[in-house]
């Protein structure tokens, strides 16, 4: 576990190296790149199970897929699309009452994502990785560290964890990220 100070945003952020994290640093420029999951925290899912959401299933299957392959999963303190704990769990209640999840966090005052991923990239490349292939349904995450000044070989999706108190959820991140990345990817 890697632990930073001074990070652009001064939050506590995490890096885990898993598996042969060592060697898909060596290997990076020839072999192919780290796997990395950049996950956003999300106390509500990764600790309390909560099924309104699908980030408790995929912190998981980020842990197995990098310890198989070598990399880093980076937990960011950035809660509720970046809003913190208190604000989504307002967002909770619009959410009850018909907004979806991207609606709600509009309708309290914030962006409909706030996430930003430089501390991200920052932690990136003190770790020494320069280029990534990242674990990812969101093409956002990409198209920010690539402008950050990493190369992003591929975004290598997670599974879709759909069940019936996330499926409203799931139907707004879709339609809200049914974009392919316009990135300019390096093999």
């Amino acid at each position: 576990m890697f632990s930073f100070d001074g990070l652009v945003d001064g939050r506590e952020h995490l890096a885990f190296g898993l598996g042969d994290w060592v060697g898909s640093l060596h290997r990076q420029h020839t072999d192919g790149p780290p796997l990395v999951r950049p996950h956003s925290e999300c106390l509500t899912g990764d600790v309390f199970g909560s099924q309104r959401c699908d980030c408790g299933p995929q912190l998981r299957e980020g842990v197995e897929r990098i310890a198989a392959a070598g990399g880093f999963l980076l937990y960011l303190r950035q809660e509720g699309r970046g809003i913190g704990l208190y604000a989504k769990l307002d967002a909770y209640a619009l959410q009850d009452a018909g907004l979806d999840t991207y609606e709600a966090n509009v309708a309290l005052g914030h962006g409909e994502d706030e996430r930003d991923y430089t501390a991200a990239a920052q932690m990136l490349a003190t770790l020494g990785a320069e280029r990534v292939a990242l674990l990812t349904n969101n093409p956002d995450k990409a198209e920010q560290l690539v402008q950050l000044g990493l190369t992003v070989t591929e975004c290598v999706p997670t599974g879709v964890y759909l069940s019936p108190a996330n499926a409203g959820y799931l139907a707004a991140k879709a339609s809200r990220a049914a974009r392919t990345p316009d990135l300019p990817f390096v093999r």
